[in-house]
């Protein structure tokens, strides 16, 4: 069958909700339903029957043999095995075999790996990173991902788990994350969980007036640092500033592990534009070697978000070998 008349399902799954539609070579999302609520399954046996039957109306609508496959992004998602492996944001425990029970359920060759990953190759498919084969994908929302593509592939290292670059070490024996209780990774100041906890600890140790002063500082979060931000709040400014700096010192080391064409931004962070982007591009410039001084571009993603994390894994179905 030729690709035009060929659809794919692209699954989201994240720890909240779950994101699904059937999309066409070209990115176009022909059928995108309702999200289903993934934390109210405790089994998974429940959650794929429950996909099942949200999909089955537009399946029996395009018919079965017009798709190729199924794609599917999920935390801690593994390509080699279609495992979900350890997530702590799942109600599902342990080792999941979630490619292997969509397949029989859906009666369709499925692939699996982890958002980021799938964003990386939604890039290169349909977005920012169209004709490239050397870029890394770094997604800035309540955490830190990102997906590294090499000579046209994505980087899955031995195991299935490379590329888990926001777990990285910028700032040793700095601040202690939350969830991993690594001392200072890239995601714990880079993210949106990040960035509020910069502003709170920046508030505290000013004594400048600020708009943040409005609020208690346990309900701070990164919309409040962005809305005060674009209001002209010097201390919000300056958390940008400052997440700005880290994170280019990471991509500095990023640039000189993989020497990509390009690094694209995705995600709810970089709503904040040049607040954050030029700080950014400054100090990943300023900590390259000369050889690698100017030669990568760091943009935005050009995906819709509401839409990336669909497109993203569809995209890897038309990775998958016939």
């Amino acid at each position: 069958m030729e690709r035009t008349q060929q659809f794919a399902i692209g699954i989201d799954i994240g720890g909240t909700g779950t994101k699904f539609g059937i999309v066409n070579h070209r990115g176009v999302i022909s059928h995108k339903g309702d999200d289903i609520a993934t934390n109210t399954f405790k089994k998974v046996e429940d959650f794929v029957d429950a996909l099942y039957i949200a999909l089955k109306p537009a399946i029996d609508q395009i018919g079965i043999n017009h798709l190729k496959g199924i794609g599917i992004g999920a935390p801690n998602g593994n390509y080699y095995s279609g495992t979900i492996e350890y997530a702590p944001n799942l109600h599902w425990r342990g080792i999941v075999p979630l490619a292997k029970l969509i397949s029989e359920r859906f009666g369709l060759p499925s692939s699996l790996t982890n958002d980021a990953n799938a964003a990386a190759v939604g890039e290169m498919m349909y977005g920012a990173a169209k004709g490239m084969k050397d870029f890394i994908v770094i997604t800035l929302g309540t955490g830190v991902g990102s997906g590294i593509v090499a000579n046209g592939h994505l980087i899955y290292g031995h195991d299935g788990f490379a590329g888990e670059l926001g777990h990285t070490i910028i700032r040793p024996g700095g601040r202690k994350h939350w969830s991993t209780s690594l001392d200072g990774s890239l995601e714990a100041y880079a993210s949106a969980t990040g960035i509020a906890i910069t502003a709170r600890e920046m508030l505290e140790n000013s004594d400048k007036s600020s708009l943040l002063s409005a609020y208690q500082p346990e309900k701070i979060n990164s919309k409040i640092v962005y809305d005060c931000a674009m209001k002209g709040d010097e201390i919000s400014k300056e958390v940008y500033r400052f997440t700005g700096q880290i994170l280019g010192e990471a991509l500095a080391n990023f640039v000189m592990f993989s020497s990509p064409e390009a690094i694209i931004l995705f995600g709810g962070v970089i709503k904040a534009g040049d607040l954050i982007m030029k700080p950014t591009k400054e100090h990943m410039e300023k900590n390259l070697l000369p050889i690698f001084q100017n030669k990568v571009k760091l943009i935005f993603s050009e995906l819709k978000e509401a839409d990336a994390a669909i497109l993203g894994a569809s995209a890897l179905v038309w990775e998958m070998r016939d």
